[in-house]
């Protein structure tokens, strides 16, 4: 996905209009000295001091990937210095406005964990922070550029501008407003308005001045308006619109004005949007806000980590303005990888986000039950509580989870016929007799001691002697039977193979301690002793036979800490018969 470039504007560009000048004093305090803006060379002095940034967003449309990338930078850089974040709602345009979107904007903010200091619903010292409720200010600045002679009052009909640009299209010319308007007698204009005709507020425009750009520096369209057009007859220039015939101001004023009278001293944006995503459909699909907001930050966003993962208070420690100048491509795979270590992470630390991921699997596991009616000894929560602290590196969803883990929640009815992993029969073999031997040790371990590190001991202290079949080549009988390393090996490999079928039918998921732990002591028995019985007549008619007939040896298996020796009588229906 190619990301937007770049934009940092900062609150004391090269050139300040008039009726900026006298209220920059506290611009001019806070931002670095004129040289370091000018070359680009020191943009992180920006971060030496307390910034007020803002996200303004349009209840036009829902949050989206490239605006929360947009919130993220400029809360970062406010965090960062010890600064203020605010939100501000450009709710201007009245009739693209969609019902709920203010609501579902403050919802998904909250979600991501982009709490604002200023703004709807907070409050703050230059409220308010809806545009709609601040028309009289804009009303106010746009009298003094009319006054000053930066402005005009312009009467002209839809129908007229329509003909114009449908004119000057056909003739090849660029289109703009011929200033029909600009003549009109102040007085005149005023009368007209108090009348209430309708009109609209323009700029008079005679030129942009170039300003500098911390990503691009300098920059700019650095355009001379109408001058350099005298000598055409038709003539045009740009005059932006300023107040609307509804008298709502349009994004030229009201951005300009809001920020100057809310003292914000940075403006991190977008310069361009591809693959807008509403932030709904990364939610719905179960993505952590940590994992999504990490995801975010890495589309232009250079970090000094060693680590990719990174956690919002650890950006916000960071955080520097090395942002990317061109377009940036990452793939949607590292948002994946991203979900995984960060739930892996939340399992671990036990916190708050980790509740949310139980809760919703917890709802999945419910349903899948339901559906199949089934049902668990043990509670839902306490089964997926284990899984994620087993499992969490594979959390993708809580659907994908619960799936990739069903055989938790419901045993295996047609598990595939046990295949052992070495089928080369001039290699050394486990018998199925070793391995339900060994299995049945495991069960020995009462309810008050099934846990992972018991199983995890127990099977590395297991007694395997006697359970490797020696080959019927005498070089595979040196380096394998004859071999206690690797008859350890072989013997282990083969048993872990065998409790993976015989617990959840070889499905992928946790190791096998953590699967018996999960599944509890009495699940646990009743799938081994499923599994004995189906491997039974494999052991009578399909077995290879070796030379030597097989002698099964007194296992010995740590239960507890205590050492126990077996003989057979103990396993009950498990004992090989």
């Amino acid at each position: 996905m190619a990301t937007p470039r770049w934009r940092i504007l900062t609150a004391r560009p090269s050139w300040i209009c008039i009726q900026c000048r006298a209220n920059s004093s506290v611009a001019s305090r806070i931002s670095p000295p004129p040289q370091a803006l000018r070359t680009g060379k020191n943009k992180n002095a920006l971060l030496n001091v307390p910034a007020r940034t803002r996200f303004a967003p349009s209840p036009t449309g829902y949050l989206h990937l490239g605006s929360l990338r947009t919130a993220l930078f400029n809360y970062l850089v406010a965090k960062k210095t010890g600064g203020q974040f605010l939100l501000r709602l450009e709710d201007t345009d009245q009739k693209r406005t969609i019902p709920g979107a203010e609501e579902r904007l403050y919802e998904d903010l909250r979600w991501a964990g982009l709490n604002w200091d200023e703004g709807p619903n907070v409050g703050g010292r230059y409220g308010p922070y809806r545009q709609s409720e601040r028309t009289a200010l804009y009303r106010k600045h746009a009298d003094s550029l009319i006054s000053s002679g930066h402005a005009y009052r312009c009467f002209c009909s839809a129908e007229r501008l329509d003909t114009l640009a449908r004119h000057r299209n056909q003739q090849g010319l660029p289109l703009g407003y011929d200033r029909k308007c600009a003549s009109i007698r102040p007085e005149e204009a005023e009368d007209r308005a108090a009348g209430g005709e309708a009109h609209v507020v323009r700029l008079k425009t005679d030129g942009y001045p170039m300003f500098h750009d911390l990503v691009y520096g300098k920059t700019g369209q650095n355009r001379s308006g109408g001058k350099k057009q005298l000598e055409f007859i038709d003539r045009v220039y740009e005059d932006p619109i300023l107040l609307k015939s509804d008298g709502y101001p349009t994004y030229h004023l009201a951005n300009v004005v809001d920020d100057h009278e809310m003292k914000i001293t940075h403006v991190i944006r977008g310069h361009k949007r591809n693959a807008d995503i509403d932030i709904s459909l990364f939610k719905d699909r179960g993505i952590m806000p940590s994992a999504l907001l990490n995801f975010a930050a890495l589309l232009g966003w250079s970090h000094t980590s060693k680590s990719d993962v990174l956690t919002l208070k650890e950006m916000e420690e960071m955080f520097n303005l090395k942002i990317t100048k061109g377009n940036t491509v990452v793939a949607f795979e590292k948002m994946w990888f991203l979900q995984k270590a960060h739930a892996q992470r939340c399992a671990s630390e036990r916190g708050p986000e980790i509740q949310e991921l139980e809760d919703k699997s917890s709802v999945v596991a419910e349903e899948i039950l339901a559906a199949e009616h089934q049902s668990t000894e043990r509670p839902v929560r306490d089964i997926v509580t284990l899984l994620l602290q087993a499992d969490a590196k594979s959390y993708t969803s809580p659907e994908e989870f619960i799936n990739r883990n069903k055989t938790f929640f419901i045993a295996p009815s047609d598990r595939p016929a046990y295949e052992p992993t070495t089928k080369n029969a001039s290699s050394a073999t486990v018998s199925l007799s070793a391995l339900h031997t060994a299995a049945a040790a495991l069960t020995l371990t009462p309810e008050s001691h099934w846990d992972i590190e018991t199983h995890r001991l127990n099977i590395k202290s297991y007694n395997f002697a006697g359970s490797l079949n020696a080959s019927d080549s005498p070089s595979d009988t040196d380096t394998a039977a004859a071999n206690p390393i690797a008859q350890d090996k072989a013997f282990k490999k083969e048993l872990y193979h065998y409790l993976r079928w015989a617990l959840s039918a070889g499905a992928p998921g946790p190791g096998i301690p953590e699967t018996l732990t999960i599944l509890g002591r009495a699940e646990s028995v009743r799938r081994l002793q499923g599994a004995r019985e189906l491997t039974t007549p494999v052991v009578q008619n399909t077995c290879r036979v070796p030379k030597t007939p097989i002698k099964l040896t007194r296992a010995t298996v740590n239960v507890s800490g205590m050492e126990k020796n077996a003989d057979n009588s103990w396993m009950g229906s498990l004992a090989p018969k």
